[in-house]
């Protein structure tokens, strides 16, 4: 129940949010499309490839593409006095995506008896991966990759759903719920990693 749940969840999260990126980018209708797209199942591809599971198992999942395209189909039908609002609240369907997709990656690896790095790397690259595809085509530096913390939570869901702290639906739902919120409050206080940069020394020399 909580696998199919938070798989429609993290679609529909991801697939508005690169549909709205595209839009953003001024890209027109095929672009937003492919760009909603990309961004939903992404992240499921890249995991299938390093797990060693065939690519090709995505084009099973037909009701998610459905929902993905009813979804895209939807923001582009929405009226433009709402979507201006997008910087207000699109981080939270980020979020969303994030966290059901880094359970859902997760508890990929664990049906398949993967050790506990798969399963980070699977949480990691399922709850990420559709996001950097869609900031990577959209020509913007990939959140994952900035000094702000968003990958880290798909780390620690990895860790809690690998080493079993959450096994039943109540629980699963819980970590949904405690992940989007740490993603949304890391967000909005702007916290971030350490990280070094090297530009000043550049200049210097």
């Amino acid at each position: 129940m909580a696998w199919d749940v938070l798989s429609i969840i993290g679609t529909i999260a991801f697939a508005v949010s690169g549909a709205i990126v595209a839009m953003e980018e001024e890209y027109d209708l095929f672009g937003v499309y492919l760009l909603g797209i990309v961004t939903a199942f992404g992240g499921g591809a890249i995991r299938n490839l390093l797990i060693g599971v065939p690519v090709s198992a995505l084009w099973e999942q037909e009701m998610m593409f459905q929902i993905a395209l009813f979804a895209i189909t939807a923001v582009f039908l929405f009226p433009n006095n709402l979507l201006k609002h997008w910087h207000r609240w699109g981080n939270f369907f980020d979020a969303i995506g994030l966290s059901a997709f880094a359970i859902q990656g997760a508890l990929f690896a664990v049906n398949l008896g993967l050790p506990i790095s798969a399963i980070v790397v699977a949480a990691v690259l399922t709850g990420s991966g559709g996001g950097i595809v869609r900031d990577v085509l959209a020509k913007r530096k990939p959140l994952v990759l900035r000094n702000e913390v968003y990958a880290v939570w798909a780390v620690i869901t990895g860790l809690v759903i690998g080493f079993g702290i959450a096994k039943d639906d109540i629980s699963l739902y819980v970590v949904f719920v405690l992940t989007t919120t740490l993603r949304v409050v890391s967000y909005l206080y702007k916290w971030r990693l350490p990280f070094r940069s090297i530009r000043g020394t550049e200049k210097a020399v």
